[in-house]
């Protein structure tokens, strides 16, 4: 693997388990200054990660912040993600009660656990690539679904359900966006001077 590659990989699976953006960019400027000084003294990058990068990356992850830290903020980021996929199908639909269906619900579920193993496993392929990825198992999974179960409503949501999903992932969208603009500002800085 490159060094790119290990980055990415390293960068997909920590930003999976949760670590905050901030201290995300600080791990990868860290493990990038490890490579870029096993490079010049002539070892590889196998060297510094091992042969295998997920469970470097996960080792690092659970000493950097530990499952018990993590865990609210990955539930709320999903609960976050759920919440805009959520108010998408209201305005898609222009309602304010959106019908669950057994292939709705199996359609998300596998698009979103494709997308998250795909990520840990290869490292990102990029937002298009990787969505289409989650597609592909997605719509087989729908109507399977559709198929077995039928298209009757399992439950319906009404609209407000879409903000109380928002809420729990705000604070850490926040902190996150705040921390990005930080970053950028932090590598531009050099430049100007």
């Amino acid at each position: 693997m490159t060094n790119a590659q290990i980055l990415a990989a390293c960068r997909s699976n920590w930003e999976y388990r949760g670590i905050d953006g901030a201290s995300l960019r600080e791990m990868l400027d860290e493990l990038s200054a490890h490579l870029e000084d096993a490079e010049a003294a002539g070892r590889t990058a196998q060297d510094v990660v091992g042969r295998d990068v997920r469970a470097f990356a996960a080792s690092w992850a659970r000493a950097r912040a530990p499952l018990s830290r993590r865990a609210p903020r990955t539930v709320a980021m999903a609960c976050f993600v759920a919440g805009w996929l959520l108010l998408g199908a209201y305005l898609i639909r222009w309602t304010t009660a959106v019908d669950v269906t057994a292939a709705f619900l199996a359609f998300w579920l596998a698009t979103g656990t494709a997308t998250v193993v795909w990520e840990l496993r290869r490292g990102s392929i990029g937002l298009r690539k990787s969505w289409l990825v989650g597609f592909a198992v997605g719509l087989p999974a729908a109507v399977l679904a559709l198929r077995l179960v039928g298209d009757g409503v399992l439950f319906t949501l009404p609209l407000w359900a879409a903000p109380l999903l928002l809420v729990p992932g705000l604070p850490y969208a926040v902190a996150d966006a705040r921390a990005a603009r930080r970053g950028r500002r932090k590598t531009e800085a050099p430049e100007l001077s």
